[in-house]
This record gives C-alpha cells, sequence and structure tokens, in this order.
C-alpha cells in the first residue's frame, strides 16, 4: 500500500495548494491564484510609496511664504531701450554738446518672482536655495502687510524719479557746473522737535552757519549740532530768509530734527532720462557716470564694458542698493568684465563675486571715476579699492 506523505488538500486558504509540495495534478507549478505574503508586502509598500509622492507633490505646489530675487534686464546707459515701442536713447541731453560714446556703462536689476497673490511654489523656493544667482526673500520683507502692490509700485517709481534727478546733479557738480540745489523741507515726523517751526516747503539753506545744498551736508550737520543744544537753521520761506532755533533729538542714535527732505534742482539745461518699467534708487551712479560720458570728449570707459551699480546723491556719494548678487552674476552674463559695488554693500559682495568679473569698492563719484580712468588707460588696477572680508 502507497501512503502519500503529503494530503492533496482542495482547502482554498491553503497557499500551498498545488505547488510542488501538494500532490495534486500539477505538481511541481506553483500557482499564483493566490498572492504569497512577500508580494502583499511588495505591493502595501508600493501604495504608500505612490500616495507619500501624491502628498509630495501636493506640497510641492503649494503657494510659499516667499519671494525669488533674480538677475533682470540689463541696461547700457550708453545705448537704447524700448520706449512706447521704440527704441530711444536712455541718456538724452538735447540742448548741449555732445560726444560720441563706446563700450558699455551697464546699469543692472533684479527681477521678483512672486507677489502676495501669486507666490511661488515650494519647488521654486527649494530651487531657488540651490541657486547662487538668486535669493529667496519672506514675503513680508518684499511686500510690508497692509501696503498694497499698487502702492509699493508708486513708491518704487518715485524713487526712480528722485534718483535720476540726483544722478543729473552728481553729473554736472562734478563737471562743474553751478546750479541752485535746494533741500526742502517735505513732511515732519509724529512728534518733531521742529513741530510749529519749520513747515512743508521751506528751504533749508544753512545750519550753524554751514551752507546746506544737499541731504548728506545737512546730516552731517545734524550730527556735528548734537542734541544738547539748539542749532541754528537757516530757512527760506516764501522768498523770505530767516533764522530759526530747533534743537535736533536723537532717533537710533542718531541726531535728527525730525523732518522730511526733498532735492529741488533748477538744472541749467535739459537732460531727459528715459527707462520704462524700472522702479528704486539703484540706477543712480550708472546714470550720472553715462551723463558725464556723454558730455566729455573721448571715452570714459576706454570703450570697454563695465557696469555697475549703487545710489546716488548730488554730492556724488554712493549709497547701498539691495540684490548685489544678482547684480553682479547679470553683469557677468551680459559680457561686463569689470564692476562698480557701493563699498557699503562689501559684506554681501565677498565670496560671491562671479568668476571672471573684477569688483571695484566705491564710495563716491571721484572714486568711480578713478577707476573708469585706471580701467580705460590700461593702468595698474591693483591699487585700486575692493572689497574684503570685514
Amino acid at each position: 500500500m502507497t501512503v502519500s506523505l503529503f494530503t492533496d488538500r482542495s482547502d482554498a486558504s491553503d497557499p500551498y495548494q498545488g505547488g510542488p509540495y501538494g500532490g495534486g495534478p500539477d505538481a511541481g507549478e506553483p500557482d499564483f491564484d493566490e498572492p504569497r505574503p512577500r508580494n502583499r508586502r511588495a505591493r502595501v509598500g508600493w501604495v504608500l510609496l505612490s500616495i507619500a509622492f501624491v502628498i509630495l507633490i501636493v506640497l510641492g505646489v503649494a503657494p510659499a511664504p516667499y519671494v525669488i530675487d533674480q538677475p533682470g534686464p540689463v541696461y547700457n546707459t550708453l545705448g537704447t531701450a524700448e520706449h512706447d515701442g521704440k527704441e530711444v536713447p536712455l541718456i538724452t541731453i538735447p540742448d548741449e554738446k555732445t560726444y560720441p560714446t563706446k563700450g558699455a556703462l551697464d546699469l543692472l536689476t533684479v527681477s521678483q518672482v512672486g507677489t502676495p497673490s501669486q507666490r511661488p511654489d515650494w519647488f521654486q523656493v527649494v530651487a531657488a536655495w540651490a541657486d547662487p544667482t538668486r535669493a529667496v526673500i519672506p514675503i513680508d520683507v518684499a511686500f510690508p502687510p497692509n501696503v498694497t502692490d499698487e502702492q509699493v509700485n508708486k513708491q518704487s517709481q518715485a524713487q526712480m524719479t528722485d534718483s535720476q534727478e540726483d544722478a543729473t546733479a552728481a553729473a554736472l557738480v562734478e563737471l562743474g557746473y553751478d546750479f541752485p540745489r535746494n533741500v526742502t523741507v517735505a513732511g515732519l515726523t509724529d512728534g518733531s522737535p521742529a513741530a510749529g517751526i519749520l513747515q512743508d516747503g521751506d528751504i533749508i539753506t544753512s545750519l550753524d552757519g554751514t551752507k546746506i545744498n544737499d541731504v548728506q551736508a545737512l546730516r552731517d550737520a545734524v550730527a556735528a549740532n548734537g542734541t544738547s543744544k539748539p542749532a541754528s537753521v537757516g530757512i527760506q520761506r516764501g522768498g523770505v530768509d530767516s533764522t530759526v532755533s530747533v534743537t535736533p533729538t536723537t532717533v537710533q542714535d542718531t541726531p535728527v530734527l525730525g523732518i522730511g527732505v526733498h532735492m529741488d534742482y533748477q538744472f541749467p539745461f535739459t537732460v531727459t532720462l528715459q527707462l520704462d518699467s524700472v522702479g528704486g534708487p539703484s540706477a543712480g551712479q550708472m546714470f550720472a557716470l553715462g551723463i558725464i560720458d556723454k558730455l566729455t570728449p573721448g571715452f570714459l570707459n576706454g570703450g570697454q564694458h563695465i557696469a555697475g551699480t549703487g545710489t546716488i546723491d548730488s554730492a556724488g556719494n554712493v549709497g547701498p542698493i539691495g540684490g548685489i548678487r544678482q547684480k553682479m552674476f547679470g553683469a557677468k552674463d551680459a559680457g561686463a568684465r569689470w564692476f562698480l559695488a557701493p563699498a557699503t554693500n562689501c559684506d554681501e559682495v565677498v565670496g560671491h563675486v562671479p568668476s571672471g568679473l573684477t569688483v571695484f569698492a566705491v564710495k563716491t563719484l571721484d572714486d568711480s571715476m578713478a577707476a573708469l580712468k585706471a580701467i580705460s588707460t590700461k593702468e595698474d588696477t591693483a591699487a585700486l579699492p575692493t572689497c574684503t572680508a570685514s
């Protein structure tokens, strides 16, 4: 009598039915009608992985609380730009003799990806974090709460208009032109020590005997006076000159009169600066250099490709700007070899200069002119100030 070691069962719950250990007619060929435990675990793993992937996609495309700064368009102040569908010169001086120019004096811009209503997604933000040419900015910093996009744009355009006037004034002062430059009161702060003494529209002509014809001169004179005694402020109101006393107060350890001021110029001739869809004050230095180049014979830049950035006032002081890293990469991509950076931005410059770009640190328009002279005459530029780690 032959006895089978394993009984061939028809119980569907037996996962090894009909397998190589069974006694059925298909012994030796596995039956896959029922999955094995390992296959079940694999299916569960794939399901969980798919769910995680979907969650990642959903989170990735969700709006992030940031905006992204990246290099924007580059404009040659010696060249042209589009205006109302036509190419027009960025700088036009119709009533004064001008001279041919060559090469480029580029001004740089920063493009911003995102607004409070259209924020970038997390995929874009993570990519920007990994990209040295871009910067991720908290949206509340780029767009302060309770300030509309329209208000931000208006302020930016107003800054550009003021910057263009300051650039024209700085260039003409550098070239020796004499013209009225009036520091005019444009509002008083809450609790201002000048309340009831100074008014909107007053022209500040002097402070403690020092002639005032630019904002920096006013700041310096107020700082020299301090807060322990009244300052003697010379003003012109309605064409009448007088002197008043104001005791400065301290704001963030700085003596101030508690007033806002605006520069009013009476230029000897018209200088038109045309640049659409660009706001902010950072083009001041390069506009000033472009005006000087057009009003003087020869090539201020030696015909080379030079870029730069920085605010400027009528006294020729070059001030800090935002987005310096993006602007350096924009300059390099546009073909510039040399870059003029505000010395006050040096901490952001060090360690971030693109390969092939040489950056000089400038504090005044005279510094920038000295750098351009060295470049144009092919002198040794090693002695020019550069940015170093603080």
